[in-house]
């Protein structure tokens, strides 16, 4: 940003030359002058003294401005061209060593701290320590191979009003010095950019490129998994039906009809079940799932529901224990959205648990919030499976080759009913060792009018206990 000024003996030159312009444009100004008087042989007329004034005058005009404009002699070893001040990026100037020897003003706009808090290694701390090696070699590249280079990295701003400094990504071009400046002994000048904008908007892109490819990963989870649940279904209705119609109805038995029209019932509650989940999580999505808080007692709509997955539960060979505290207050929330999230849950839990196994259902409150813990002795989800829960269409396992149906929309409707709440979620599971999910809802929840978001599942691996080490005599 600095240049060094003219030499005296160039300034004099230059004075000299225009001195010469000036004098020989005199000379032919009296020239032309003495030339119309003898040539006239009379007085000078008004016409020709006034031309020749007027060429005077443009000549010395010249001059002049020629003069104005020739560089100054610096008073010091070295002046600014352009002030610092009128730099937007940030130049810091760099000895051998990296340490900043000068900073311009504009590190108060970038960091919020003034050029001096730059200098030795100021700035150095201010760079985020994984980004530090890169700031270092880029100088050591600049100083010994006398090239241009550019890098980025991460600074760290003045606190903010939390007390949190702020992260800034920053675009760094460093460039050696012909010669070291002789006042400072600087080595490299870098300037560095503001480019947090930049990468922002790189991060939204990025951000859109996996919620396309998640949204395509979502559609494939979607057929695979709902071509599945339906197919079975359908072609129980299709076939039965198609006994029942038969010309001969004589080889269809009374006892044979029933048990048709049983399957072909069944078949059907189970393709409207798959409908009105798929409403439902579509309404969550969008935030037109019809939602009225009330006040109502918890404890008894758990008892309904448990008695509801009883029979349920018998035909599977699972007992279903319960613990219910007797004290429970009102909970204010959705009854019909609360009886979703236990029918769901108490469902996935005697469906994934074998037979002779159990299934414990815990209903206690603390302070503010009910927390409903649901427990089963079943094959539980494996590790790997575990961040992946609640995915809409997820299962864990092959979906082709599982032997329970179910679309993978239960966990994730719950995470949306109880957003809606302001709860929480928790699943604890292993590959064999059974799974706990808890579900805690606010008593008097703070309802936003915006739609809420699906909670997070927030989940813990569960590891088989180790069989007891057998005692040596």
């Amino acid at each position: 940003m600095r240049t060094q000024s003219p030499s005296l003996t160039t300034q004099r030159a230059a004075i000299d030359t225009m001195s010469v312009a000036v004098g020989v444009a005199s000379a032919l100004a009296a020239v032309a002058l003495a030339g119309a008087a003898v040539g006239k042989s009379a007085p000078l007329e008004w016409p020709g003294i006034a031309m020749s004034a007027q060429i005077l005058v443009v000549l010395a005009g010249l001059a002049y401005l020629a003069i104005r404009h020739l560089p100054r002699r610096a008073e010091g070893p070295a002046e600014e061209v352009v002030p610092l001040s009128a730099v937007v990026d940030l130049v810091t100037w760099h000895d051998a060593q990296g340490d900043v020897l000068r900073a311009g003003p504009a590190s108060a706009a970038l960091l919020g701290v003034p050029p001096a808090a730059l200098q030795g290694d100021g700035l150095l701390k201010r760079i985020v320590v994984a980004d530090r090696p890169v700031f270092l070699k880029a100088l050591s590249d600049a100083a010994n191979g006398k090239r241009e280079v550019t890098v980025g990295f991460r600074l760290q701003s003045a606190p903010d009003a939390s007390g949190r400094p702020a992260v800034v990504f920053v675009e760094m071009r460093v460039n050696a010095l012909d010669s070291r400046d002789p006042a400072g002994g600087a080595a490299v000048i870098a300037f560095i950019r503001d480019v947090s904008a930049q990468h922002k908007h790189a991060d939204e892109l990025e951000a859109a490129r996996h919620d396309a490819e998640k949204a395509n990963e979502l559609k494939g989870r979607f057929l695979a998994t709902v071509s599945h649940e339906l197919r079975t279904p359908l072609n129980a209705i299709i076939g039965f039906s198609e006994l029942l119609g038969a010309e001969h109805p004589f080889l269809v038995t009374e006892e044979r009809r029933k048990e048709y029209a049983h399957i072909i019932r069944s078949s059907g509650h189970h393709l409207l079940e798959i409908v009105n989940t798929l409403l439902d999580m579509s309404k969550i999505e969008t935030g037109n799932f019809h939602f009225e808080p009330e006040p109502f007692d918890f404890r008894e709509l758990s008892v309904s529901v448990c008695d509801l997955m009883q029979l349920k539960a018998d035909e599977a060979g699972v007992t279903i224990e319960r613990r219910l505290d007797a004290d429970l207050p009102e909970l204010t929330a959705d009854r019909r959205a609360c009886r979703q999230i236990l029918i769901n849950l108490l469902s996935n839990a005697v469906k994934f648990t074998p037979s002779g196994g159990k299934v414990t259902v815990r209903v206690s409150a603390s302070s503010k919030a009910v927390v409903l813990a649901i427990a089963d002795t079943g094959i539980g989800i494996p590790e790997a499976d575990l961040p992946r829960l609640g995915d809409p269409f997820f299962q864990s396992g092959d979906v082709h080759r599982r032997n329970q149906e179910g679309t993978g929309l239960g966990m994730s409707v719950v995470r949306g009913i109880v957003g809606l709440h302001q709860g929480q979620i928790a699943v604890e599971s292993g590959a064999g060792v059974g799974t706990t999910v808890t579900v805690s809802l606010p008593i008097r929840p703070v309802l936003d009018p915006a739609p809420a978001k699906p909670v997070v599942v927030q989940t813990r691996a569960r590891v088989a206990a180790r069989p007891a080490e057998r005692k040596i005599a």
